[in-house]
């Protein structure tokens, strides 16, 4: 018997398009897999969203757990906000049925579209045809997309190693804060100190337990997604390429003939107007990508500033309230606890610095 998840959509409307003002379907990760090719399929100038690949947490072995299924359900969330924003795709037919349909597999056994089989066609016919040259803005397009992937690809793989190293250090603490509770014990008047200590380790463990959690549940997935995003527009470019190297080669074929003034035969313009379809899309949807990458960086770089000071803070908080009960403690350590970064307060307490990103000293 086959398990899988399904999430529930519900779609509230008053476009004409839609029947009802209201709709609530079910539907699996096939169905929103099955929604992103059509899209490609109808839309092949338009940049389509990415969905989330198939495992988004490295590592996540069930798939049912709470945290995948939550994590994929964000995922799926934000890839039909992305579709409902756009001008075009939101108006796409398929996205409607995607919507709205009660029974999706009907529509899934309808054949291969038109455009596929044209868009197929035409990759048969440029096969042998060498593209002479991409337009500087587009080139300029590629360039940058190449660059960003790399970028975006080291932090990812940089910040994962973050992550692995933070939650080794957090099992490390949880056991070596309950040492000085049951420590203090068997002391007098040590048994105050030492239950202070073990309270600002497990204050610490929870401070970075928090951060480690935003960072695998807001920080990475927004770079895989904008990883999986400009592979797409990279799609979408070299299906633009595909269209100019079928006019370049239509254009030749014209040139060729012995004819003086040789007529420019219809399929000739309607491939140039295909062309400059493409061209407009494609810029369109770059500006239009660019712009909801400065807005969802800078809102992902200024939380996670928030998240690393309030996780320092919290660290400091917990060493002043220790060391405040340490009587033996004199006023200059303290004052050098209170000067000196988080990371020296705790090395103090017998524990090695976490990984900062941005701190407020």
């Amino acid at each position: 018997m086959e398990t899988y998840i399904t999430y529930r959509i519900t779609t509230k409307s008053t476009r004409v398009e839609f029947d009802l003002p209201e709709y609530s379907v079910r539907r699996r990760y096939q169905d929103f897999d099955w929604l992103r090719n059509k899209l490609e399929e109808s839309q092949p100038t338009h940049l389509i969203p990415p969905l989330p690949e198939k495992f988004v947490v490295k590592g996540v072995v069930d798939r049912f757990s709470e945290e995948f299924v939550e994590t994929r359900r964000k995922a799926l969330d934000k890839f039909l906000k992305r579709i409902t924003d756009h001008p075009v795709l939101s108006f796409n037919e398929h996205f409607n049925v995607f919507l709205t349909a009660k029974d999706l597999n009907a529509h899934k056994k309808q054949g291969m579209a038109l455009l596929t089989r044209v868009g197929e066609s035409v990759k048969h016919v440029t096969g042998g045809y060498k593209l002479r040259s991409r337009p500087l803005e587009f080139a300029a397009i590629g360039e940058y997309l190449d660059t960003f992937a790399l970028k975006l690809g080291t932090i990812d793989r940089i910040a994962q190693r973050i992550i692995k190293e933070e939650i080794e250090y957090l099992v490390e603490l949880r056991e070596y804060g309950p040492v000085y509770s049951t420590w203090s014990a068997l002391e007098g008047e040590l048994a105050e100190p030492l239950e202070g200590v073990s309270a600002c380790i497990g204050n610490c463990s929870t401070a970075l337990e928090e951060l480690t959690e935003d960072m695998t549940e807001d920080f990475l997935p927004v770079l895989r997604e904008y990883i999986l995003y400009s592979d797409c527009m990279k799609s979408v470019l070299k299906k633009r390429d595909q269209v100019q190297a079928e006019y370049e080669a239509k254009l030749e074929a014209v040139a060729l003939r012995k004819e003086e003034r040789p007529k420019v035969p219809a399929n000739v313009e309607k491939c140039q107007d295909r062309m400059e379809c493409f061209n407009a899309d494609l810029k369109a949807d770059m500006e239009r990508w660019q712009n909801s990458k400065r807005q969802d960086f800078r809102q992902l770089l200024m939380g996670m500033a928030d998240k690393n000071i309030q996780y320092y803070e919290k660290e400091e908080e917990s060493v002043s309230r220790w060391a405040s009960k340490m009587p033996s403690v004199t006023a200059n350590s303290l004052l050098l606890v209170k000067r000196k970064p988080p990371q020296f307060a705790a090395t103090f307490l017998g524990t090695a610095a976490s990984k900062v990103f941005i701190s407020n000293y």
